[in-house]
């Protein structure tokens, strides 16, 4: 069907085709047709979809065991993504994030390489946890304070070490078995415990 409109698209999509080789064409029309029997091809769509559900429960089962190691150590707790998001929940309920906020600044501070970076990085986590009236003010002693008010001087990637251990240690004994004991953590554990119960093979 031809269209004598001025501007027609359709008038310059053929126009357009009519310029390429055959030999162009007749592979498009192959193309197109091989592309028409993969995607109507059963196996095909059930193959996707059954990796789909694999690639699920497998990250189901990864997270469930998971919530479950957390209560093995504080290190455990520490070295999942997941795991910090959920303590660091629990610490506002306490208001006491302060703590990991600074902790996992340390960390972060501990990666910068570029000494100028380091030495700004080094002055604005001194001034928001570790000076006297801090906008959040971390929970260390006066000596620890000034060894790290002194490092600053010469700023490398060690000067938040004490501080930032005395705050580890303080999360550790303190906030990280409260957190396991509460309502929060028990009901994770709780799913997690029934997802892999669910998982087991019936004999």
């Amino acid at each position: 069907m031809r269209c004598w409109m001025p501007g027609c698209p359709a008038l310059s999509m053929c126009l357009g085709l009519a310029t390429l080789p055959i030999a162009c064409l007749e592979r498009a029309k192959d193309l197109k047709t091989r592309l028409g029997v993969l995607l109507h091809k059963p196996e095909l769509g059930h193959r996707i979809r059954t990796s789909s559900k694999l690639q699920l429960g497998s990250r189901r089962r990864d997270s469930s065991q998971e919530v479950l190691e957390w209560r093995e150590s504080f290190d455990q707790l520490l070295k999942s993504k997941s795991g910090v998001t959920a303590f660091h929940t629990f610490l506002k309920t306490e208001f006491s994030e302060e703590n990991l906020d600074f902790w996992l600044a340390c960390e972060d501070f501990k990666k910068t390489r570029s000494k100028t970076k380091l030495a700004s990085k080094a002055n604005r986590i001194f001034e928001e946890f570790v000076q006297s009236e801090a906008p959040r003010e971390v929970n260390i002693d006066h000596e620890t304070r000034e060894i790290t008010r002194k490092n600053l001087s010469g700023a490398t990637s060690t000067c938040f070490n004490e501080a930032q251990a005395k705050t580890r240690t303080l999360m550790e004994k303190d906030s990280y078995p409260r957190f396991l004991k509460s309502a929060s953590y028990q009901d994770m554990t709780k799913q997690a415990t029934n997802r892999g119960i669910s998982k087991r093979p019936h004999t």
